[in-house]
């Protein structure tokens, strides 16, 4: 008998509405942590589905987050239900909290957990106040004033991951609790409806990844189209036109810095030498070397420098 998925359940998302959710063939889940290239990838499905720039709607309409909490149910369902194209769901939770379907393509996108962690610091620090409060409290909390954000220093940010947690339950620490979702995926990646990514692949080689994952998805591209799609899906493409491809624009002060920087190694070059052997000791007790390397390779060394998106 198959194990039942894990809960994954916050004041922003809830896994269980997997459960009942009617999943199609051919349906495409991406799951990858925040701030890992889940955005980026989305609009790589997207644009190979409909094969033009030019999107029908917004990128979080055409792919909606299934289980955030800010949209009710039974209209996430019905806003699926109408859709008539290809199918591609976002989702935040781990492979091991959703019901795996052999009919329906899985996608996990993976990022350096220090870069991730420094994207995260900075959109965290633009997120509307009135959501922040939402985002502790939960839909459902009355407040008479929203909370505000005061954010560490960026170091001390960072310096989480190279700490153990007071708790020996893994999802009480950062270390172990953010690398479990990109794990999950490492140790089933041989399964023929799931695909690992990592984000640092999709810096150094964009159109060489969309090509893979066209194969893989079954989508025939014309290759008079290739330049034209590869170039919407780069960084400067989508920041440009970040009203209509950033997630939660209601949630955030800008739009624009959804799309920061997001370059590959920023999160490190922030960190001495000593904090850096701290958070290779913390992970180390946690993964196994195989996937460590693959998850740590060094973008400059494979002339992976360059901006892409977070």
């Amino acid at each position: 008998m198959a194990q039942a998925p894990r809960r994954y359940h916050s004041p922003q998302q809830d896994s269980a509405r997997w459960n009942d959710f009617p999943l199609r063939d051919g349906d495409i889940v991406i799951s990858s942590p925040a701030k890992s290239g889940t955005t980026w990838v989305q609009m790589m499905c997207a644009l190979l589905i409909f094969q033009t720039p030019d999107l029908p709607k917004p990128l979080s309409v055409l792919s909606p987050w299934l289980d955030q909490l800010f949209t009710p149910r039974e209209k996430m369902y019905a806003q699926l239900a109408e859709q008539e194209h290809r199918r591609i769901l976002k989702t935040h939770v781990p492979l091991d909290g959703l019901p795996l379907d052999p009919r329906v393509s899985y996608i996990v996108v993976a990022r350096h957990p220090l870069d991730r962690a420094l994207s995260m610091y900075h959109q965290a620090a633009g997120i509307r106040a009135e959501w922040l409060h939402a985002f502790r409290s939960g839909p459902d909390t009355e407040s008479s004033s929203p909370s505000s954000l005061t954010l560490p220093p960026v170091r001390e940010w960072l310096l989480k991951w190279c700490q153990p947690g007071s708790s020996d339950g893994w999802e009480q620490d950062v270390a172990a609790a953010e690398l479990h979702h990109p794990l999950d995926a490492w140790k089933r990646r041989a399964q023929p409806n799931i695909r690992l990514l990592h984000y640092d692949d999709l810096c150094t080689d964009l159109a060489g990844q969309m090509a893979e994952l066209a194969g893989w998805l079954g989508i025939t591209v014309d290759g008079a189209l290739w330049p034209e799609l590869v170039k919407a899906a780069t960084f400067e493409e989508m920041k440009g036109r970040a009203q209509w491809l950033a997630p939660d624009t209601e949630v955030l002060t800008d739009p624009v810095e959804f799309f920061r920087e997001g370059r590959s190694g920023a999160g490190r070059d922030l960190l001495t030498e000593d904090d850096l052997d701290s958070y290779q000791k913390r992970v180390g007790a946690l993964a196994p070397q195989p996937f460590l390397d693959w998850l740590h390779r060094d973008p400059q060394a494979d002339g992976g420098g360059a901006s892409a998106l977070g």
